[in-house]
């Protein structure tokens, strides 16, 4: 009981500091089934998961995106307002905005998911990231939701040179890497675990600069390493 007790509190301790960096009220409950991948689900009886929020949180996500790119932006056509959004709701932009928070220290995985680098795979922070959105439109409401995901997304809304670099990092890394004179990247790709479950870990190298990224293919832990590697260097510039 004392373990159980303590894992409790330490559980509420760590949910607690993730609503900090939210600002934003969301039900515990919801919270909890927000933070919880279906890996941890499975290892626990079959509990419920966020798939369900997941899917609430992709929708509130578009909309609030469509509506400020639509309202801010008179001036783009349809075609660029439609390039805007994909790319600051791709997997890869909703992973770095994860990252910001911190979310993958929060995430309920199981123990082979986690082993295996969940807590840093692009396309887990990203569906987490969706869930916690859709928790917060059930328990705050539309405007709270949409408030929240206007926070998390503005320096990608406010970064035009990122829309391209999230859709395509590879492309953008090596453009950046060009204009700082430095050579082209080269990237090197490992991979663990079973066939039906591979993890990829991916680093690329410009020049003395390298750079990691994790994913469940070895385009996904590419463009990870790259869109880190852009971020960076460019950062550095």
């Amino acid at each position: 009981m004392a373990n159980s007790a303590t894992r409790t509190s330490s559980s509420t301790a760590s949910d607690a500091s993730l609503l900090e960096k939210l600002g934003v009220d969301i039900d515990p409950e919801l919270l909890s089934l927000a933070l919880t991948h279906r890996s941890w689900a499975y290892e626990n009886g079959q509990v419920p998961h966020n798939e369900r929020l997941e899917f609430l949180g992709d929708s509130v996500l578009g909309q609030a995106v469509t509506v400020r790119l639509y309202t801010g932006h008179p001036d783009l056509d349809e075609g660029s307002l439609a390039k805007r959004r994909a790319s600051v709701v791709s997997t890869v932009a909703l992973a770095e905005v994860a990252r910001g928070i911190s979310l993958g220290d929060h995430l309920r995985l199981g123990v082979g998911e986690d082993r295996t680098g969940g807590r840093d795979k692009d396309s887990i922070l990203a569906d987490t990231m969706e869930a916690v959105i859709g928790a917060t439109y059930l328990s705050a409401g539309p405007d709270a939701a949409t408030s929240l995901v206007l926070r998390l997304v503005e320096p990608l809304l406010d970064d035009p040179e990122r829309y391209g670099v999230a859709m395509d990092p590879k492309t953008g890394l090596q453009e950046l890497a060009a204009r700082l004179e430095r050579p082209a990247p080269v990237y090197t790709v490992e991979s663990t675990g079973p066939d039906h479950d591979r993890v990829f870990t991916a680093v690329v190298r410009v020049g003395d600069h390298a750079s990691t990224g994790v994913g469940t293919s070895k385009k996904q832990a590419e463009m990870a390493a790259a869109l880190t590697a852009w971020r960076e260097l460019n950062t550095r510039a």
